[in-house]
């Protein structure tokens, strides 16, 4: 098994949950539920985002938060949807 340094999974883990809220997993509970993390570690990566250049919109209220990517930056999004196997492999997901 390839081990992956922690930078490269904090960027493929901020890759992916942007990938997911594009694909319309766009809510805490479904992105808690999909990726099965931690609320506070969930929490870090949207904040993070904005280190990508992906600007990241909310828009409703606590209880019915949802998030959608308004721009991806200079990230290629059709390269996350290509790869998503190797994206979620390096992040040790199913």
């Amino acid at each position: 098994m390839t081990m992956h340094s922690k930078t490269k999974k904090s960027y493929y883990r901020r890759l992916y949950v942007a990938y997911l809220i594009d694909s319309g997993v766009n809510t805490v509970p479904l992105l808690i539920e999909t990726t099965d993390m931690p609320k506070r570690t969930l929490q870090d990566t949207l904040a993070a985002l904005a280190e990508l250049d992906i600007l990241l919109e909310s828009e409703g209220g606590t209880k019915n938060l949802t998030y959608q990517i308004s721009n991806w930056g200079a990230i290629n999004k059709k390269w996350i949807k290509n790869n998503l196997q190797h994206v979620k492999n390096v992040l040790q997901l199913a």
